[in-house]
């Protein structure tokens, strides 16, 4: 696989100044509502991907929302709820990882909206995508798999424009021996789910995705990855519309790395 990482279009939006995790420390899974309901395939990979690197993980057993779905309805007060209750579960450990970016991206940027400088917001901001733990915090990028498909990328909005994630999946989609990169046209844009826009705004919703889904089909893509599924509930459900496109699967990139 190639791709010019100089492209302004895969360009990383913030930056952060990225801790370094030592081997041996407990990471505590972050398993998102719809990944738990939807895609436990993606909790099986991430499993499977942690175990074979030997890296200690929990599951907290009373863990929720993380209160993206009511600030994103202009629910404050209800997320500050939500957010209390992900401290209560989470504040004990050090490292936080999730397989979504706009969950990521709700702890580490918004928990600082609903309570500045609080033990809220420090405990969000323990909370890493799983290609940025991988990436940036272990600088681990070969996972020793293969994988003969031509293969496009979507990029959730909360993940490139909130966390500046880009370059850390095509890292590691680059080091996936046979795979074909299949660039996305308009890669930057939205797939038009935005949560619960979807629902107040139906008819833009659908507009944006079916642009999106038009894309896909115009990359040559023989599978779709990415790092949010819950973009992939969305343009995923158009998709199952259209007979040729239903054909294309939707992995996360994590299931590329371990398959099953």
């Amino acid at each position: 696989m190639q791709f010019d990482i100089t492209d302004p279009v895969l360009r990383s939006y913030p930056k952060f100044d990225y801790p370094r995790y030592t081997r041996g420390e407990t990471v505590a899974f972050f398993i998102p509502c719809f990944i738990e309901q939807f895609y436990p395939s993606v909790t099986r990979a991430m499993r499977r991907l942690f175990e074979a690197e030997g890296i200690p993980f929990e599951i907290p057993a009373g863990q929720t929302c993380c209160g993206q779905p009511a600030l994103n309805s202009g629910y404050w007060d209800e997320a500050r709820k939500v957010m209390e209750y992900f401290s209560k579960v989470f504040g004990q450990y050090k490292w936080i990882v999730t397989p979504s970016t706009s969950c990521a991206a709700m702890c580490r940027v918004f928990f600082d909206y609903l309570a500045p400088n609080s033990i809220h917001s420090e405990i969000g901001k323990r909370v890493f995508d799983v290609s940025e733990f991988f990436v940036n915090l272990l600088s681990k990028f070969d996972f020793n798999v293969s994988f003969d498909k031509r293969v496009a990328l979507h990029i959730g909005c909360h993940g490139r424009r909130e966390l500046g994630i880009v370059e850390q999946p095509l890292l590691l989609l680059n080091n996936i021996r046979d795979l074909i990169y299949a660039p996305l046209p308009f890669m930057e844009e939205c797939c038009g789910f935005g949560g619960t826009f979807s629902v107040k705004m139906p008819g833009t919703s659908i507009a944006i995705g079916e642009r999106k889904i038009a894309n896909i089909l115009n990359s040559g893509c023989e599978v779709l990855a990415t790092l949010d599924m819950s973009c992939a509930m969305h343009f995923g459900g158009m998709m199952q519309r259209d007979p040729v496109l239903k054909k294309i699967p939707i992995k996360h990139v994590i299931e590329l790395l371990s398959p099953e």
